[in-house]
């Protein structure tokens, strides 16, 4: 198993700065990265999104945004996994970039309503994101797009940046049913026994300058997937961590657009053809 930075609790890596005084499993240090080489991976965007076109739905017990193209589906959908921030406004208009592509798009909500607007914030709220919950609102937002009459989805995949990121590999080895997975610079997993689970395509974004997946872990990754037999593709942008987040105020335009680019093109391929 990769580590992201800090400490793994629960099957989640936090960064070494967080603090609890629940009672809490035992928690491994990885010494990646301190608290404030962390910390400085994650800035916020201060401009504000383009207004929501999409609406909110229940969900699971809570919420999700839905955002779906113009006219009658079928439509390919996707599940949108938000970055540590939380879904805010951003992750809104990634939803809505997705729908103008001609995916139902759902973007899922794992902190129960919660938005970060600061980085203790925002790890205090990763903190509370459990496995079986996450699988539980990842499971319905994906059995969502197959049913809802607006969507009868076809074909699915999802997406995730960071923290997301992560959630969107755990949740292509859980659902045997996806067709594409895409991994923003998530916590990476290289045991070749779990990701033979995958039966998506899969598609990793990664920064050669990223601290907290440096590229010595991407390589173990890219080696566990192909150990496993699972078609993927691996794409490597000189740029740090965050560097394409929908919410990010590290966004790097070039690396952001070019990788956006291989991401259109790979779920095109796999979401917008109808399987035989």
């Amino acid at each position: 198993m990769m580590a992201l930075a800090g400490w793994i609790l629960a099957g989640l890596v936090v960064p070494s700065f967080a603090q609890t005084d629940a009672a809490a499993p035992e928690m491994t240090w990885t010494g990646v990265l301190d608290e404030e080489a962390f910390k400085a991976l994650h800035e916020l965007r201060e401009d504000s999104a383009p207004e929501p076109r999409g609406t909110t739905i229940d969900l699971a017990g809570g919420h999700a945004y839905l955002s779906v193209p113009d006219g009658e589906g079928p439509f390919p959908g996707i599940v949108i996994i938000h970055e540590w921030w939380g879904l805010n406004d951003h992750i809104r208009h990634w939803a809505d970039r997705l729908a103008a592509d001609g995916y139902a798009a759902i973007a899922v909500d794992l902190y129960e309503g919660r938005i970060a607007a600061i980085p203790d914030d925002a790890n205090a709220f990763m903190l509370t994101v459990g496995e079986d919950r996450a699988m539980e609102v990842l499971g319905a937002a994906f059995d969502f797009l197959a049913s809802d009459e607006r969507v009868k989805a076809p074909r699915r995949g999802c997406v995730g940046w960071c923290f997301g990121g992560g959630w969107s590999l755990r949740f292509a080895i859980a659902e045997p049913d996806l067709d594409a997975a895409v991994i923003y610079y998530g916590r990476l997993i290289d045991d070749p026994e779990q990701l033979g689970k995958i039966q998506a395509e899969v598609c990793g974004i990664f920064g050669n300058l990223d601290q907290g997946i440096p590229p010595e872990q991407v390589s173990s990754f890219e080696k566990a997937l192909a150990a496993a037999n699972v078609t993927h593709e691996i794409h490597r942008y000189d740029a740090n961590h965050a560097f394409a987040n929908p919410s990010s105020g590290r966004y790097e335009q070039e690396s952001a657009e070019a990788a956006w680019k291989v991401v259109r093109a790979f779920f095109a391929r796999n979401l917008q053809t109808t399987a035989e």
